[in-house]
């Protein structure tokens, strides 16, 4: 893929990028950092903590990806047949840093027992410096930039962080930018505490870590008992919520009908869906 300088308009909030694997590091058991550089990897930003990018990956059998470029790469993307389309996925920015033209992504790496890994996976799984991909990113030259969320309300009281393993990289992230005065509760499934990273933050945070205890990744009921069980502080939260769907679902409802949090203090995603990929 060649990314012509005049798609990149300042009135467009993502663009697309070639880049080429730097570096690979192992954070925990299941959880892949991956750097991912490119000569004009200075016209990205990032709007925000949990800034959301897309990443395209080759086929078998390609050395980078074969991306539609321009307005309407959407479009053109989906009428590309599906044998030949590339595979692409959603992901947050770890870290950027604008001078060293990288943006690292942590990945996590799922056991599937007997079941084969989707293209996505496949490829993280044997990712290895020099490879390509595609990344479409905020564009710096727009001043408008979508695709991030963590936003409290200026009268929140604490920041309640609820998620599983697909989380944990934005997480993370949102917890590197808290100011010292800021007070936050993360509530967290993992498969064992091997999965749990170093979390690093000035603020004053409070953090509750459930194992799946082989249960299956995805069981809607671990996360939801978890939160069920916390015992969260007085006052107004602001709740961010991402993981498995059904799961979030689940836990929103909670949130909101037994714990009477209203839902507009309430960001929930559905970052993955068990048994089916979602782009």
């Amino acid at each position: 893929m060649t990314t012509p300088v005049d798609v990149r308009a300042p009135d467009m909030p993502f663009v697309l990028f070639d880049v080429e694997v730097a570096e690979i590091e192992e954070v925990t058991p299941h959880l892949r950092r991956v750097a991912f550089t490119a000569p004009d990897l200075d016209q990205m930003t990032c709007a925000g903590r949990d800034q959301r990018v897309k990443l395209f990956f080759p086929l078998p059998g390609q050395d980078r990806p074969v991306v539609p470029v321009g307005r309407e790469w959407f479009h053109d993307y989906r009428a590309i047949p599906a044998e030949h389309r590339p595979p692409i996925r959603t992901y947050t920015i770890r870290r950027f840093d604008r001078s060293l033209r990288t943006a690292w992504i942590e990945f996590v790496l799922h056991e599937t027992g007997d079941q084969p890994c989707g293209p996505a996976a496949s490829w993280i799984e044997s990712a290895r410096p020099g490879d390509r991909a595609a990344l479409l990113a905020p564009n710096a030259r727009c001043a408008q930039i979508g695709g991030w969320e963590y936003a409290p309300p200026r009268e929140t009281d604490y920041s309640l962080l609820i998620g599983d393993e697909t989380a944990l990289p934005a997480i993370a992230a949102i917890l590197e930018g808290l100011d010292p005065d800021v007070v936050a509760h993360v509530v967290l499934e993992v498969g064992t505490r091997a999965d749990v990273p170093p979390l690093h933050s000035v603020a004053k945070v409070e953090i509750d870590v459930v194992t799946r205890s082989g249960a299956t990744p995805g069981d809607p009921g671990v996360l939801l008992e978890a939160v069920r069980r916390a015992e969260l502080r007085p006052g107004r939260p602001y709740v961010w919520l991402a993981g498995e769907s059904s799961m979030v679902r689940g836990i929103r409802r909670h949130l909101v009908g037994e714990r009477g949090i209203p839902k507009a203090d309430i960001y929930f995603s559905g970052y993955w869906k068990l048994g089916s990929a979602i782009e």
